[in-house]
């Protein structure tokens, strides 16, 4: 299935498409999620110090019995405990029992303390040291990017960002930034406008083009990120639907298709229907509070 590896500017290359841990939680259930994900054909697992499973990540991976180099792992330095790089670092490799990281990642930009050029710094030193084959960053936007990129000696292999069409337009910018500059780009929550927000502008041009296509919704809106040249991070605990992530590789969008689903998705704005769930949900107080600011939304 052509989930073809995507080169990055380290001479380093990344399966096309990722297996997500952010909501298995850990215990032996998610070992065994991971394990499924590994069994169907998936060669990157993706997890980070605030998934709090990189142990069961680490364990699945040994219990496959696939070679080291058959598979790519990506963690991220999430601040867990207010340890610092080099600390965190070392504590994700020793759970997940591995002795280097693929991809290692800052998870948001306000981790990078004091400050963005030292937090980078100290990744590029895990780069030289051999814990790391490449270091990137997660959440950033352009002008995080600016200040990373002007006294960086190593620039960030990957951008892993949130992105499906309601967000594409505001997200557009970035994507166009990270290319100019030979960034990869990974997308998560991909599958939103199918998984949470149901019901939207861009549920006709999906289901038009699955019909034709013989597909899914969810397989088109995987082919339509894989158009768009990003690398896709996804999750499902339903082996079928891992089956069917990995065979829309397969898929070949339009650039009509493509230009119907983009123009549905700018017909709605996500942060208002997010701030309406968001009511919904008011018993998360703080937390709410700051993935909205995270999404540049002033509640006040």
């Amino acid at each position: 299935m052509p989930w073809d590896r995507v080169q990055l500017n380290d001479g380093h290359s990344i399966p096309g498409i990722g297996f997500g841990t952010w909501k298995l939680g850990n215990g032996r259930g998610s070992i065994d999620q991971v394990d499924q994900a590994l069994s169907v054909g998936f060669s990157h697992i993706d997890t980070a110090q605030f998934y709090a499973n990189e142990e069961q990540a680490g364990i699945a991976i040994r219990e496959s019995g696939l070679a080291r180099n058959d598979i790519f792992v990506t963690t991220k330095y999430s601040g867990v405990d207010g340890l610092d790089i080099e600390t965190s670092v070392q504590n994700s490799l020793m759970k997940l029992g591995l002795r280097y990281i693929d991809l290692y990642l800052i998870h948001f930009p306000w981790l990078a303390q004091p400050d963005i050029p030292t937090a980078w710094k100290k990744m590029e030193a895990l780069k030289d040291q051999g814990l790391v084959k490449s270091i990137g960053v997660s959440n950033f936007e352009v002008y995080h990017l600016e200040i990373l990129l002007a006294s960086a000696k190593i620039k960030p292999a990957a951008n892993q960002i949130l992105l499906h069409p309601y967000v594409y337009a505001q997200q557009a910018p970035l994507l166009e930034y990270c290319a100019a500059n030979n960034i990869a780009v990974e997308a998560y929550s991909v599958l939103i406008p199918v998984t949470s927000l149901p019901g939207g502008p861009v549920d006709a041009p999906l289901k038009s083009v699955a019909d034709r296509l013989g597909a899914s919704v969810d397989q088109v809106l995987l082919a339509w990120a894989k158009a768009k040249g990003v690398v896709v991070v996804t999750m499902s605990t339903k082996k079928y639907r891992l089956e069917g992530y990995l065979a829309a590789g397969d898929l070949v969008l339009t650039p009509d298709d493509i230009a119907r689903i983009d123009e549905a998705g700018a017909k709605q704005n996500f942060a208002s229907v997010f701030l309406r769930r968001l009511a919904l949900v008011a018993l998360a107080g703080g937390a709410a509070l700051g993935v909205c600011g995270y999404l540049g939304i002033d509640l006040i």
